[in-house]
Protein backbone atom coordinates (compact mmCIF):
# COMPACT_ATOMS: atom_id res chain seq x y z
CA UNK A 1 0.00 0.00 0.00
CA UNK A 2 1.29 3.48 -0.87
CA UNK A 3 2.36 5.65 2.07
CA UNK A 4 2.17 8.85 0.00
CA UNK A 5 -0.52 11.40 0.92
CA UNK A 6 -3.65 11.22 -1.24
CA UNK A 7 -3.08 14.71 -2.73
CA UNK A 8 0.45 13.75 -3.77
CA UNK A 9 -0.81 10.53 -5.37
CA UNK A 10 -3.43 12.53 -7.26
CA UNK A 11 -0.81 15.01 -8.46
CA UNK A 12 1.42 12.18 -9.69
CA UNK A 13 -1.48 10.51 -11.50
CA UNK A 14 -2.52 13.81 -13.09
CA UNK A 15 1.04 14.35 -14.32
CA UNK A 16 1.12 10.81 -15.65
CA UNK A 17 -2.22 11.37 -17.37
CA UNK A 18 -0.93 14.53 -19.09
CA UNK A 19 2.24 12.75 -20.21
CA UNK A 20 0.38 9.74 -21.62
CA UNK A 21 -2.29 11.94 -23.24
CA UNK A 22 0.38 13.84 -25.15
CA UNK A 23 2.10 10.59 -26.15
CA UNK A 24 -1.17 9.24 -27.58
CA UNK A 25 -2.13 12.45 -29.40
CA UNK A 26 1.28 12.76 -31.06
CA UNK A 27 1.47 9.08 -31.96
CA UNK A 28 4.40 8.35 -29.64
CA UNK A 29 2.07 5.65 -28.34
CA UNK A 30 0.50 4.35 -31.53
CA UNK A 31 -3.18 3.73 -32.14
CA UNK A 32 -4.23 0.23 -31.15
CA UNK A 33 -1.02 -0.33 -29.16
CA UNK A 34 -1.33 -2.63 -26.16
CA UNK A 35 -0.46 -0.81 -22.95
CA UNK A 36 1.65 -2.76 -20.49
CA UNK A 37 1.82 -1.17 -17.04
CA UNK A 38 5.36 -2.50 -16.59
CA UNK A 39 6.56 -1.10 -19.92
CA UNK A 40 4.88 2.27 -19.35
CA UNK A 41 6.26 2.53 -15.81
CA UNK A 42 9.79 1.87 -17.07
CA UNK A 43 9.47 4.05 -20.17
CA UNK A 44 8.10 7.13 -18.45
CA UNK A 45 9.38 6.66 -14.92
CA UNK A 46 5.89 6.43 -13.42
CA UNK A 47 5.13 4.30 -10.36
CA UNK A 48 2.36 1.73 -10.68
CA UNK A 49 -0.29 3.38 -8.47
CA UNK A 50 -0.36 6.76 -10.27
CA UNK A 51 -0.03 4.91 -13.60
CA UNK A 52 -3.16 2.83 -12.98
CA UNK A 53 -5.12 5.95 -12.00
CA UNK A 54 -3.82 7.76 -15.10
CA UNK A 55 -4.99 4.91 -17.33
CA UNK A 56 -8.43 5.10 -15.72
CA UNK A 57 -8.49 8.83 -16.51
CA UNK A 58 -7.54 8.13 -20.12
CA UNK A 59 -10.38 5.61 -20.37
CA UNK A 60 -12.77 8.38 -19.32
CA UNK A 61 -11.25 10.61 -22.02
CA UNK A 62 -11.83 7.83 -24.60
CA UNK A 63 -8.13 7.63 -25.43
CA UNK A 64 -7.72 4.16 -23.91
CA UNK A 65 -9.99 1.15 -24.24
CA UNK A 66 -10.04 -1.83 -21.88
CA UNK A 67 -10.79 -5.02 -23.76
CA UNK A 68 -11.89 -8.09 -21.74
CA UNK A 69 -9.09 -10.67 -21.45
CA UNK A 70 -6.80 -8.44 -23.57
CA UNK A 71 -6.05 -5.48 -21.32
CA UNK A 72 -5.76 -1.79 -22.13
CA UNK A 73 -5.03 -0.44 -25.61
CA UNK A 74 -4.74 2.97 -27.21
CA UNK A 75 -7.94 3.82 -29.08
CA UNK A 76 -7.92 2.99 -32.79
CA UNK A 77 -9.32 5.73 -35.03
CA UNK A 78 -9.98 4.13 -38.40
CA UNK A 79 -11.38 6.12 -41.31
CA UNK A 80 -15.00 5.29 -40.46
CA UNK A 81 -14.66 6.46 -36.88
CA UNK A 82 -12.69 9.55 -37.92
CA UNK A 83 -15.43 10.41 -40.40
CA UNK A 84 -18.06 10.11 -37.68
CA UNK A 85 -16.03 12.34 -35.37
CA UNK A 86 -15.54 15.00 -38.02
CA UNK A 87 -19.25 15.09 -38.87
CA UNK A 88 -20.15 15.47 -35.20
CA UNK A 89 -17.40 18.05 -34.81
CA UNK A 90 -18.64 20.06 -37.79
CA UNK A 91 -22.15 20.26 -36.37
CA UNK A 92 -21.17 20.99 -32.77
CA UNK A 93 -18.39 23.48 -33.47
CA UNK A 94 -20.52 25.26 -36.06
CA UNK A 95 -23.21 25.68 -33.42
CA UNK A 96 -20.62 26.81 -30.87
CA UNK A 97 -19.45 29.52 -33.29
CA UNK A 98 -22.98 30.80 -33.79
CA UNK A 99 -23.51 31.03 -30.04
CA UNK A 100 -20.05 32.52 -29.41
CA UNK A 101 -20.97 35.38 -31.76
CA UNK A 102 -23.90 36.07 -29.46
CA UNK A 103 -22.22 35.63 -26.09
CA UNK A 104 -18.47 36.28 -26.17
CA UNK A 105 -17.44 39.53 -24.52
CA UNK A 106 -15.40 42.15 -26.35
CA UNK A 107 -12.45 41.25 -24.14
CA UNK A 108 -12.73 37.55 -25.03
CA UNK A 109 -12.88 38.37 -28.73
CA UNK A 110 -9.81 40.57 -28.41
CA UNK A 111 -7.97 37.70 -26.72
CA UNK A 112 -9.09 35.41 -29.57
CA UNK A 113 -7.41 37.70 -32.11
CA UNK A 114 -4.29 37.95 -29.94
CA UNK A 115 -4.19 34.16 -29.75
CA UNK A 116 -4.21 33.94 -33.54
CA UNK A 117 -1.30 36.39 -33.68
CA UNK A 118 0.62 33.98 -31.44
CA UNK A 119 -0.38 31.12 -33.73
CA UNK A 120 1.02 33.04 -36.69
CA UNK A 121 4.34 33.42 -34.87
CA UNK A 122 4.38 29.68 -34.18
CA UNK A 123 3.72 28.86 -37.83
CA UNK A 124 6.47 31.23 -38.94
CA UNK A 125 8.90 29.61 -36.48
CA UNK A 126 8.24 26.24 -38.13
CA UNK A 127 8.74 27.69 -41.66
CA UNK A 128 5.01 27.16 -42.24
CA UNK A 129 5.32 23.39 -41.84
CA UNK A 130 3.27 22.99 -38.65
CA UNK A 131 0.23 24.49 -36.95
CA UNK A 132 0.03 22.59 -33.67
CA UNK A 133 -2.22 24.08 -31.01
CA UNK A 134 -1.40 23.08 -27.45
CA UNK A 135 -4.41 22.19 -25.36
CA UNK A 136 -6.80 24.56 -23.64
CA UNK A 137 -5.50 28.14 -23.39
CA UNK A 138 -3.54 28.00 -26.68
CA UNK A 139 -6.38 26.28 -28.54
CA UNK A 140 -8.61 28.43 -30.77
CA UNK A 141 -11.39 25.83 -30.92
CA UNK A 142 -11.38 25.39 -27.13
CA UNK A 143 -11.91 29.13 -26.59
CA UNK A 144 -14.86 29.17 -28.97
CA UNK A 145 -16.47 26.23 -27.17
CA UNK A 146 -16.17 28.12 -23.86
CA UNK A 147 -17.44 31.29 -25.54
CA UNK A 148 -20.67 29.55 -26.58
CA UNK A 149 -21.81 29.70 -22.93
CA UNK A 150 -23.71 26.46 -23.60
CA UNK A 151 -22.74 23.95 -20.94
CA UNK A 152 -23.71 20.93 -23.04
CA UNK A 153 -21.45 22.08 -25.89
CA UNK A 154 -18.65 22.87 -23.43
CA UNK A 155 -18.95 19.41 -21.83
CA UNK A 156 -18.72 17.72 -25.23
CA UNK A 157 -16.16 19.90 -27.04
CA UNK A 158 -13.92 20.96 -24.14
CA UNK A 159 -14.09 17.77 -22.07
CA UNK A 160 -15.73 14.54 -23.22
CA UNK A 161 -14.63 14.55 -26.88
CA UNK A 162 -11.80 17.06 -26.58
CA UNK A 163 -8.77 14.79 -26.67
CA UNK A 164 -10.20 12.55 -29.38
CA UNK A 165 -10.69 15.68 -31.47
CA UNK A 166 -7.11 16.72 -30.69
CA UNK A 167 -5.93 13.34 -32.02
CA UNK A 168 -7.75 14.06 -35.28
CA UNK A 169 -6.48 17.63 -35.52
CA UNK A 170 -2.87 16.68 -34.81
CA UNK A 171 -2.61 14.89 -38.14
CA UNK A 172 -3.74 17.87 -40.21
CA UNK A 173 -1.65 20.27 -38.11
CA UNK A 174 1.48 18.73 -39.62
CA UNK A 175 0.31 19.04 -43.22
CA UNK A 176 2.27 22.00 -44.57
CA UNK A 177 -0.33 22.77 -47.25
CA UNK A 178 -2.94 23.46 -44.53
CA UNK A 179 -1.04 25.66 -42.08
CA UNK A 180 -1.54 29.09 -43.67
CA UNK A 181 -5.04 28.38 -45.05
CA UNK A 182 -6.13 27.08 -41.63
CA UNK A 183 -4.86 30.22 -39.89
CA UNK A 184 -6.61 32.43 -42.46
CA UNK A 185 -9.85 30.50 -41.91
CA UNK A 186 -9.49 30.95 -38.15
CA UNK A 187 -9.07 34.70 -38.65
CA UNK A 188 -12.21 34.85 -40.80
CA UNK A 189 -14.16 32.96 -38.13
CA UNK A 190 -12.87 35.31 -35.40
CA UNK A 191 -13.86 38.32 -37.53
CA UNK A 192 -17.38 36.95 -38.01
CA UNK A 193 -17.69 36.44 -34.25
CA UNK A 194 -16.41 39.99 -33.66
CA UNK A 195 -19.04 41.28 -36.08
CA UNK A 196 -21.71 39.31 -34.18
CA UNK A 197 -22.58 37.46 -37.39
CA UNK A 198 -23.45 34.05 -35.97
CA UNK A 199 -24.75 32.68 -39.25
CA UNK A 200 -21.51 33.46 -41.07
CA UNK A 201 -19.36 32.24 -38.15
CA UNK A 202 -21.16 28.89 -38.20
CA UNK A 203 -20.86 28.57 -41.98
CA UNK A 204 -17.13 29.37 -41.92
CA UNK A 205 -16.42 26.89 -39.12
CA UNK A 206 -18.35 24.16 -40.91
CA UNK A 207 -16.35 24.80 -44.09
CA UNK A 208 -13.11 24.82 -42.12
CA UNK A 209 -13.79 21.44 -40.51
CA UNK A 210 -15.16 19.94 -43.72
CA UNK A 211 -11.95 20.97 -45.50
CA UNK A 212 -9.83 19.44 -42.74
CA UNK A 213 -11.73 16.16 -43.09
CA UNK A 214 -11.23 16.17 -46.85
CA UNK A 215 -7.47 16.56 -46.34
CA UNK A 216 -7.17 13.88 -43.68
CA UNK A 217 -9.42 11.50 -45.62
CA UNK A 218 -7.24 11.84 -48.72
CA UNK A 219 -4.12 11.30 -46.60
CA UNK A 220 -5.56 8.11 -45.09
CA UNK A 221 -6.45 6.84 -48.56
CA UNK A 222 -2.88 7.46 -49.73
CA UNK A 223 -1.45 5.66 -46.69
CA UNK A 224 -3.78 2.73 -47.24
CA UNK A 225 -2.63 2.27 -50.85
CA UNK A 226 1.09 2.64 -50.20
CA UNK A 227 2.98 -0.55 -51.09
Amino acid sequence: MSTKPLDEERTLSDRASLRLTQAIITGELSQGQKLSETDLANRYGISRGPLREALRQLEGMRLVQRIPHAGARVVQLNKTRMGELYRVREALEGMACRMAAEHMSEGEIRLLHELLDRHEQQIAASDSTQYIQSESDFDFHYHIALGSRNQMLIDLLAHELYHLLRMCRYRTSRMAQRTRPALQQHRQIADAIANRDGELAELLMRRHISGAWKSISELMDEEEHKP
